[in-house]
């Protein structure tokens, strides 16, 4: 696990609900996501006390939708073949979880103006 770059600053994010990324386990896995350049699968399910396919249903719809990049690599401590997957939130994963952390704080502040 290692941590990103932090954003620019001075720039706000226009805000922008996110269906996808409302949906509860997928909004902590961003959340998570969002100060690392990538996290291990296993410290994901861990952290977030999810089962393998719960985790690998959900990434996969991010991943669909290019929000998440997941990449494989074989474990230089294991001698079989499994490999393993990290995580990470791609520029338009992060663009679209700054809106939708935009439009959260709009709706709970009342504007009314914001919508899915």
């Amino acid at each position: 696990m290692s941590r990103a770059s932090a954003p620019r600053a001075g720039q706000d994010p226009a805000p922008a609900f996110h269906e996808l990324i409302h949906a509860p386990v997928r909004l902590r896995i961003c959340g998570m996501l969002r100060p690392m350049s990538e996290v291990e699968f296993s410290v994901l399910r861990d952290t977030l006390q999810l089962k393998d396919a719960n985790l690998s249903k959900n990434l996969k719809l991010l991943a669909d939708a290019e929000l998440v990049k997941l990449r494989k690599e074989f474990s230089p401590v294991r001698d079989d073949a499994r490999r393993l997957t990290w995580v990470s939130l791609t520029v338009k994963g992060h663009a679209a979880l700054a809106g939708h952390l935009a439009a959260l704080r709009a709706i709970a502040e009342g504007d009314p103006a914001i919508s899915g």
